[in-house]
């Protein structure tokens, strides 16, 4: 078999997988992208899309495009009722905390399915990447010998097997992950907090639900489920609770058989409380609730992300965006190792940065699961992410926070760790509107004004090999919308006080104009675990 090689290879197309290669592309780094299935999945898992992966698909081309396929604003609440056509339902207003307004975030989160999504990620990986994503491939097997990995890749046209060495594989294949299991990396955790069944149909429920509509229609009675809007109009997702409780299918005569289609059909009139409703039902999947962590999210040459290293609860909407999350912080370090800039150890601290998160999340979403009177869905939850790991230089003065995120609320900080805040800006160039917009591929650091003396800072460490931009907020627009708020979050009362932010938009160093000129290469260095 022929032999090729790449930088990273990435195990798995999906929502995570995707996002990468992108990110993997925004920093110019080699690789290939192996996805087993022929074509994104029609069925609509995920929905929720957060604020924090908004932001990222914003800086890697996509955020117009992600909104234009979502559901209106107006349209993502809770609805509750015995039916669809319960007279005396609930609505429970925007399911959006008021946290993720425009005052923190310029990217608000929406309601994409992930049948949407999927497709308009892999056009713009391929965009970027087009040759190295190759749909229709499996990983055979794969052995790491600690230099690298080398990959046996097979085509599912044809049956067409190759050799692939890769310096890096990381595996974002789901929580069957081929990757883990390869890497003998155990996973800790329940499972069987629930089975379901999701029934994929179309109908014309718009018109029936056009005063009441909602993202998600939670039923009251019993054993019955719920419904989840594709489209709000024909596209839907009936989502029927399997396992105990059987009480629901007797209601229409018999135990639920997820291969008959007209049974299925059945379950879907009784539970809209439509009879003649018109149903056609595409297709099925069952599946079951866990609440699963990998011991390590690395082994040697292979990393775990997205699904492979966690598997979260629904309850929350939070599982998709972890992993988004975790290629975001991921990317620019494989780039920065693969580039020579940063030794290995920087790899180690993307576990150390996000698996204490995950962990959370986890623990957030059970509770959630166990929560009978119904739960909130926080969007700015993963907003308040707060890394400690040796990429990330603390600040003396800045306090100390039990876990890695805040349930009780997003309050913008520029503490080291935290995600720079946003802070809108007006006056500038059309594509900068906010102080994220002023985090680029490499390292940035962000001043107030455009002091001149952190110029010849800069440019040593760009002498060293290190991509880095200096940004000033005054010099890229002409002002702040609401004047005073970066001195504000700040807080800071000496002019020359700068953020050293990282290309996934998290803090890594705040401090004063050095007067050694050696101090900022040397920060740098640190950050990157360069020798």
């Amino acid at each position: 078999m022929a032999e090729s090689h790449t930088s990273v290879l990435v195990v798995g197309g999906g929502p995570v997988g995707l996002a990468l290669s992108c990110l993997l592309s925004g920093q110019g780094v080699d690789h290939v992208l192996a996805e087993a299935r022929p074509a994104p999945s029609p069925h609509p898992k995920a929905r929720g899309v957060s604020a924090r992966s908004m932001e990222i698909f914003r800086r890697i081309g996509l955020e117009e495009a992600v909104r234009a396929a979502g559901l209106p604003p107006e349209q993502v609440s809770f609805y509750r009722g015995r039916d669809l056509v319960d007279p005396d339902y609930v609505r429970t207003g925007p399911a959006r905390e008021p946290g993720e307004g425009p005052e923190h975030t310029p990217s608000p989160g929406l309601v994409c399915s992930q049948d949407v999504l999927e497709p308009l990620l892999l056009r713009r990986a391929r965009e970027l990447a087009a040759p190295r994503v190759r749909f229709g491939t499996r990983l055979v097997s794969f052995t790491d010998d600690g230099l690298g990995v080398r990959a046996v890749l097979e085509e599912r046209a044809g049956g067409r097997r190759y050799r692939l060495r890769a310096d890096w594989l990381v595996g974002c294949d789901g929580a069957a992950s081929t990757v883990r299991a390869g890497a003998g990396i155990a996973m800790e955790g329940p499972t069987g907090l629930g089975r379901y069944l999701s029934v994929r149909f179309e109908a014309p429920l718009g018109r029936v639900v056009a005063d009441r509509v909602s993202a998600s229609y939670f039923l009251t009675v019993p054993g019955r489920g719920g419904f989840l809007a594709v489209d709000n109009d024909r596209h839907w997702i009936y989502q029927y609770p399997l396992g105990a409780n059987q009480e629901a299918a007797a209601d229409v005569g018999a135990a639920a058989d997820v291969a008959d289609h007209r049974f299925l059909a059945g379950l879907v009139r009784t539970a809209a409380g439509v009879p003649d409703l018109d149903v056609t039902v595409r297709d099925t999947m069952t599946w079951r609730m866990d609440a699963r962590l990998a011991g390590s999210y690395r082994s040697s040459r292979v990393l775990l992300a997205g699904d492979a290293a966690h598997v979260v609860p629904p309850t929350g909407g939070h599982g998709m965006n972890t992993g988004i999350g975790d290629v975001d912080n991921l990317a620019w370090k494989l780039a920065a190792v693969t580039a020579g800039h940063a030794g290995e150890a920087l790899l180690d601290t993307y576990e150390a940065e996000r698996r204490p998160l995950a962990r959370q999340v986890i623990d957030i979403s059970t509770a959630n699961a166990a929560n009978r009177t119904g739960y909130r869905i926080d969007d700015a939850l993963l907003l308040t992410a707060a890394y400690r790991s040796a990429a990330v230089l603390p600040h003396p003065q800045d306090p100390d926070r039990p876990g890695a995120l805040d349930p009780a609320g997003h309050h913008p900080a520029c503490s080291p760790g935290r995600r720079l805040p946003h802070v809108r800006l007006t006056g500038g160039p059309a594509d900068v509107t906010s102080t994220l917009d002023l985090v680029g591929p490499g390292f940035t650091l962000l001043t107030a004004d455009a002091d001149p003396r952190w110029q010849p800072q800069a440019e040593a460490v760009r002498r060293a090999g290190i991509p880095l931009a200096l940004r000033s907020v005054r010099t890229a627009a002409r002002r702040e919308t609401v004047p005073g708020q970066w001195a504000r979050l700040l807080g800071a009362d000496r002019a020359d006080t700068a953020l050293l932010v990282r290309p996934d938009g998290h803090i890594a160093w705040r401090g004063t104009f050095p007067a050694d000129p050696r101090t900022l290469p040397a920060l740098v260095r640190r950050v990157l675990a360069a020798p």
